[in-house]
């Protein structure tokens, strides 16, 4: 998939209701402009990140170029033009639902809130909140934060879950936000939080590819599972199904399995870590149910 950058924009024009009411079926925009828009993350190791070459590789990366692949055949473009763009936290959802993008590939998580903007295809991992920190720092639960700066990434469910659980239990927690999961990782590596609340298939990505993994831990139980999807736009039933027939047809082949051990259980650039990271029981149960059940 071609790299390609789009100029910034403000977040006001995002939204504008005019450019929304402008954006068609996907499949008809990629068919009448030949191009499809792919969305990728820059540190969401292991499902869309830059690999020592400055392009976007990944478990959800991967998944999606094979979606493409059924694209060209439903436009008959054979020829189709892939394009990439980079997407954060704050601003994926705006440039899906404006039309910048056609489909997010990352670490976003299916939830009720955002059904209300965007539609998610059969869900593809689960996780749950826990903390990076400092190996040996004195970090078990959230409680142990009590009065202490901990760092989410901006735009996260993460974030505002740690947020309503510091105003529910009065915690004094001082919670910062930072614009992506790197800079997250930073404020703990340079002591100016104590802990990085995030997703933890995403936190034992940042540690194995640290230049020291052993200088930070991964600890807590996961606060809240949630489920990972790929992003579409909303009442677009053609493009979700072709995204959940193509999902459904890598579960059914063995495909998927074999994709997951690829991102998951070996080693995987740039640097060769390996997460180690088997497959939990909630997504060995969707793998039978093919739901894209939101988390609530």
């Amino acid at each position: 998939m071609r790299k390609h950058t789009f100029p910034l924009v403000s977040l006001l024009a995002f939204v504008m209701p005019a450019a929304l009411a402008q954006t068609p079926m996907t499949l008809d925009k990629v068919k009448s402009n030949g191009a499809i828009t792919v969305a990728y993350r820059e540190t969401s190791i292991p499902f869309s990140y830059l690999d020592d070459k400055a392009q976007p590789v990944g478990f959800g990366w991967e998944i999606c170029g094979i979606i493409v692949g059924e694209v060209k055949k439903a436009t008959g473009l054979a020829n189709l033009k892939v394009q990439s763009q980079a997407v954060t936290s704050a601003n994926r959802i705006p440039l899906l639902m404006n039309g910048t993008i056609d489909i997010e590939c990352g670490s976003t998580t299916n939830n009720s809130e955002r059904q209300k903007q965007v539609t998610f295809a059969t869900n593809y991992f689960y996780t749950g909140t826990r903390f990076l920190v400092k190996a040996g720092t004195a970090v078990g639960a959230l409680d142990d934060l009590k009065g202490k700066t901990v760092v989410s990434t901006t735009g996260t469910t993460n974030f505002k879950i740690i947020r309503n659980l510091n105003e529910e239990k009065k915690l004094n927690i001082d919670l910062i936000g930072a614009k992506d999961h790197a800079d997250s990782a930073l404020l703990v590596q340079t002591g100016r939080a104590v802990a990085f609340a995030m997703d933890d298939i995403l936190l034992y990505g940042i540690k194995a590819a640290a230049a020291n993994p052993a200088e930070f831990a991964v600890v807590g139980e996961p606060i809240q599972v949630e489920p990972y999807a790929i992003m579409l736009r909303k009442d677009d039933p053609a493009f979700k199904k072709l995204v959940d027939d193509t999902l459904a047809g890598l579960i059914k082949s063995g495909e998927f399995e074999k994709l997951y051990k690829k991102w998951f259980m070996s080693p995987i650039p740039p640097k060769g870590i390996n997460l180690n990271a088997p497959m939990g029981k909630d997504l060995i149960e969707n793998l039978k149910k093919l739901s894209d059940q939101p988390a609530t």
